[in-house]
């Protein structure tokens, strides 16, 4: 997620310009990363709803729909319930008849996150605005942009959104259809409240939500709690393969698409393993290597994290830093990158990137 120099990774827009802005359309596609997860499904499914709850309300003709990267979490459908969703698959081009007012895209800024709806963006940059909380982004792809590097999920900005566009005070009065999602954005992007990015500001978001009628029990189960025989499997594959390169106090694992193919698993069940190695003390950084493949061949995904403080009492290490070295991005504590190489040649490049 490289910036570009047409323009500087930086909010151009308020919270209230945004729902202005969001307000004076009446057709509107939202957009996220490929494989979404809760974060990037929760704010879009929630702002979708709330523009066509707005405009059921003033008896505007309108639609708002959401768009998909594939390959969708298992539990997507029970979140998208009757909200209009196209899901595009892989190679697939995006639907071509519908021409929207207003193209939203929350949870990335990145070209690389969005391409399989490159072209579709590029064809309406003058009508696109950015909803995000990461540290780089395209400047270039919108000049209306909201962003908030400080949040710990792109759901906080989008629900002060909500609440504007509905004219509400608080998120504790959100109707329940809409609440849901957004507590599912900041449960998954905070691992259930538990990562170092939860502070005040996530906990009072997800008291107002539970006010609003949101059933954590019932959604943890639902997302956290149905797990596949195959899952299990690529996990015993992980952790095989397990490296610990202690000089760096990093763990490293990988997965091949061979390994997917023997655990009978799909791409998107590998969620969560990279965070299995932070249970050893001394390791600060971790990181999950896997092989994929697109039209140009070969690709590895890295997926890293790091703990808040060393065990030794070392400072952090700033894993969006290390991606950036590898042409990725995020968080300071969370981050990605792709890496037009394989396992191997990937994996020496990371160990060079770390400090």
């Amino acid at each position: 997620m490289s910036m570009t120099d047409s323009g500087t990774w930086t909010s151009t827009i308020t919270p209230a310009e945004m729902a202005n802005w969001i307000g004076s359309k009446r057709t509107c596609v939202l957009l996220t990363h490929t494989k979404p997860d809760g974060d990037a499904m929760g704010s879009t499914l929630a702002l979708a709803r709330t523009i066509n709850l707005v405009n059921r309300t003033t008896g505007a003709v309108s639609a708002a729909e959401c768009w998909y990267g594939s390959p969708m979490p298992e539990w997507a459908p029970n979140l998208m319930g009757s909200t209009k969703v196209r899901t595009v698959e892989y190679g697939q081009n995006p639907p071509g008849s519908f021409d929207p007012e207003a193209v939203i895209i929350c949870d990335t800024g990145a070209w690389v996150q969005l391409d399989p709806f490159r072209e579709f963006i590029e064809e309406r940059l003058d009508r696109t605005a950015i909803i995000d909380h990461h540290l780089q982004g395209d400047a270039e792809i919108a000049d209306h942009r909201l962003l908030d590097t400080s949040a710990a999920a792109v759901v906080q900005p989008v629900a002060d959104v909500c609440c504007r566009l509905l004219g509400l005070a608080s998120p504790s009065k959100l109707p329940l259809d809409i609440a849901t999602p957004l507590y599912v954005g900041l449960a998954t992007d905070t691992g259930w409240f538990r990562h170092s990015n939860v502070d005040a500001r996530v906990m009072r978001l997800a008291a107002d939500l539970l006010e609003a009628g949101v059933e954590h029990t019932s959604l943890m189960e639902l997302i956290e709690q149905r797990d596949r025989a195959s899952r299990l499997r690529l996990m015993q594959r992980a952790l095989t393969t397990l490296e610990l390169v202690e000089d760096k106090h990093c763990a490293i694992m990988t997965l091949t698409t061979a390994d997917f193919r023997a655990a009978g698993a799909a791409p998107g069940e590998s969620g969560g393993f990279v965070d299995l190695p932070r249970t050893v003390p001394t390791i600060r950084v971790t990181a999950l290597l896997t092989e994929q493949e697109d039209a140009q061949g070969v690709f590895t995904k890295i997926s890293m994290r790091s703990k808040p403080t060393g065990w030794d009492g070392q400072d952090p290490v700033d894993v969006n830093e290390v991606c950036q070295k590898l042409g990725g991005g995020g968080h300071a504590r969370a981050s990605g990158a792709r890496v037009r190489a394989n396992l191997a040649e990937t994996k020496k490049q990371l160990i060079a990137a770390l400090p």
